[in-house]
């Protein structure tokens, strides 16, 4: 239900889905002659997408999602194994043609084959099955090991874990496949923006990990001001930023995460 629910919440919040309301509102109001109405919805609607396309807002919300956890240095000597969560491939088009195709967060996987390559000994556990409502289509554990394989990768390294619909399925399941033991070191391998609600849900599970962020959305030297990327990428930031945010507050609303913004074990804010 908790899936469903924030699925369905997201229509309406992300800034596209919010602009589209806000116009409909306003051709609604101007049809019944409340014209300071419409005129309202219509600039708010208007202020949505100045905000989200063409101004920085989106990579100020990602940039400190981002720089919350690093890289560990130095890097560890032995890893027992590598976590990667879904999300990084195109699901319903790689059903549909039986490939890999990557999405924007497909540095995912191209790191863990990087990985994979660095440390050979490591198991390497996929997390990730069909989680989207409204579209079919192959979940990221059932695909991503023909890329892997096609990129070297032994399969019988690969543990797939293709149940989990979302963050907290992901920690839960692969906490249940793994179980591992005490002393063993486990890289967890997701976009640098995710990463923050990823270690709060796999803490909470039981399972440590070591955070090993990629797919970096920022530079992370953005001021507020006019956007230098394209409309688009800043839509896009904009939208990632505030469900990123919007996610961290639900996770620990309904106890899923023992902290509002979970830090590394370093940090002390």
């Amino acid at each position: 239900m908790f899936h469903f629910v924030s699925a369905i919440g997201w229509l309406f919040l992300q800034p596209l889905g919010l602009a589209a309301i806000l116009i409909a509102v306003s051709v609604v109001t101007a049809f019944f002659g409340w014209r300071r109405l419409s005129m309202t919805a219509g600039g708010l609607s208007f202020i949505v997408l100045f905000l989200s396309a063409w101004t920085t807002l989106g990579a100020l919300l990602l940039g400190p999602l981002e720089d919350r956890f690093q890289k560990p240095d130095p890097v560890p000597e032995t890893v027992h194994g590598i976590v990667v969560l879904g999300g990084g491939l195109e699901g319903s088009i790689n059903s549909a043609r039986g490939g890999h195709e990557l999405n924007a967060s497909g540095d995912r996987f191209v790191e863990t084959a990087i990985l994979a390559r660095r440390f050979p000994q490591a198991k390497i556990l996929i997390s990730g099955g069909q989680g989207a409502v409204f579209l079919a289509g192959e979940g990221d554990a059932d695909t991503a090991p023909r890329l892997l394989m096609a990129l070297g990768v032994d399969p019988e390294r690969l543990i797939l874990e293709n149940r989990s619909r979302d963050t907290y399925e992901n920690a839960r399941f692969s906490s249940e496949m793994v179980q591992p033991a005490e002393g063993e070191t486990w890289l967890l391998v997701t976009s640098a923006f995710h990463m923050p609600r990823a270690v709060g849900v796999f803490r909470k599970a039981g399972f440590p990990v070591t955070p090993w962020p990629v797919d970096y959305k920022t530079a992370g030297n953005e001021k507020p001001g006019l956007a230098e990327d394209n409309a688009l990428d800043s839509l896009r930031n904009l939208t990632v930023g505030i469900r990123e945010w919007l996610g961290l507050a639900a996770y620990w609303f309904a106890g899923r995460t023992d902290v509002f913004l979970p830090a590394s074990d370093t940090r002390t804010d």
